[in-house]
C-alpha cells in the first residue's frame, strides 16, 4: 500500500469519527451555549478587526491610534477564545464542558460589569453589549445549576 493510499484512508476514517462521535451530537444545552457565545465572539473579533474605530465610536471611547490597536489585539485575543469555545462545544467530555462554562459565566458576567465602566459617557451600544455579557451568564449559570 502505497503512502499516499494510506494518508487517504486515515484522514477519511479520521474525518468519518469526528462527525459520527455520539458525544458531539448529544445537544447538552451548555454545548449549545458555547457555541453560541462562540458565534457571538467570532462576530465581535471580526467587527473589532474590521471597524476598531466604529466600535470605539459606539462606546463614545476616544479614537486615537492607540486605542485602535489596542482594539485589534483584543480582536485576535477573541479569535483564540472563539476556537477554544467551539472545540470544546464540539469534542470535549462533559466534565470539560462543565469546566470551560463555569469559566466562561465568570467571564461574560466580568464583560458585563466592564464594559458599564467604561470611562466615558453610556450609550445604547454600552447597555446592549454588557446586556449580552449578562445574558451569557445567566445562561451559563442556570444550565450549570441544572444538572
Amino acid at each position: 500500500m502505497s503512502y499516499a493510499l494510506l494518508g487517504k484512508r486515515l484522514c477519511l476514517s479520521y474525518l468519518v469519527s469526528i462527525f459520527t462521535m455520539t458525544e458531539t451530537i448529544q445537544k447538552h444545552p451548555l454545548r449549545i451555549v458555547l457555541r453560541t457565545g462562540a458565534a457571538v465572539f467570532g462576530a465581535s473579533a471580526l467587527f473589532l478587526l474590521a471597524l476598531p474605530v466604529l466600535f470605539l465610536e459606539l462606546l463614545a471611547l476616544p479614537t486615537g491610534d492607540d486605542q485602535v490597536w489596542s482594539m485589534r489585539m483584543i480582536a485576535i485575543t477573541l479569535v483564540a477564545l472563539t476556537g477554544n469555545m467551539l472545540v470544546v462545544s464540539l469534542y470535549a467530555n462533559i466534565k470539560g464542558v462543565r469546566f470551560a462554562s463555569r469559566v466562561m459565566q465568570f467571564v461574560a458576567f466580568g464583560l458585563g460589569a466592564l464594559t458599564l465602566a467604561v470611562p466615558a459617557e453610556l450609550t445604547w451600544f454600552t447597555y446592549l453589549y454588557a446586556a449580552v455579557g449578562f445574558s451569557f451568564s445567566a445562561a451559563y449559570t442556570v444550565l450549570l445549576f441544572r444538572r
